[in-house]
This record gives C-alpha cells, structure tokens and sequence, in this order.
C-alpha cells in the first residue's frame, strides 16, 4: 500500500502543477527514487498507470530514473556512492565502498522527487 499512497501524491502533485499552468495535456512525468526510498519502481508505475486513466496526464511518458545512495563516511572521509547489501537483510544496509564502515551520512537517495513535468497549453 506504500506505493499507493506514493502514486496518489505523485499524481495530485502533477495534476497540481498542471492546473496552476492552464495545460491541457501532460506529455511527460520524470520521476527520481532515491534507492532507500523503499519504492518497488515495477510497482510504482503500474499503480501510476492505473491512476492517470481519464485524466489529462493519461497519454503521458512516465519515466522512472533511479537514484543511488550519496553518502559520507565518517570514518575515512569518503564522499560518493554508497554499497547497499539487502541480501540478507528486510532492510537494507548501506556502507562505505572503501572502507567498509558503517558510520555514515546518508546525503541522497532516500528521496521521491518527481523532476520533471512536460505540458501542452492552449494556443492563446
């Protein structure tokens, strides 16, 4: 259900944006997941196409661009992408790719941003 009420906000966001600019038709919705965001992408837009039906963003691209961990080791000072091991883990665990530590800042990638919207207006 977490990617229900994701989608909802996502659209409204749009729906929002698109009003506020007088379109008529949405042609294109970039999307950004932060890794940590907990968001299964394939899910994501399948409920987004469910939603858009009948609406001005129906006929609209809808692109899903991953983001990965940015982070900040506290131990060796690394700044960059980060390892994540969900393997074994509900949760997943994110570590530094040189030095292995686990005591980091996380600085991006837990975020859903939606980046871009693409709109058709009228001919004034």
């Amino acid at each position: 259900m977490h990617e229900l009420s994701m989608a909802q906000g996502i659209i409204n966001a749009v729906l929002e944006t698109a009003e506020t600019n007088n379109a008529t038709e949405v042609n294109e919705v970039t999307i950004e997941i932060g890794r940590l965001a907990m968001i299964n992408p394939e899910q994501l837009e399948f409920i987004l196409g469910v939603l858009i039906e009948n609406t001005i963003i129906e006929d609209a691209e809808i692109k899903i661009e991953n983001i990965p961990v940015e982070i900040e080791c506290d131990d060796c000072e690394f700044h960059g992408n980060a390892v994540i091991d969900d393997k074994d883990h509900y949760a997943p665990m994110v570590k530094c790719p040189e030095c292995g530590s686990y005591k980091i800042e996380i600085l991006n990638g837990k975020d859903i941003i939606v980046k871009n919207i693409v709109i058709e207006k009228p001919d004034d």
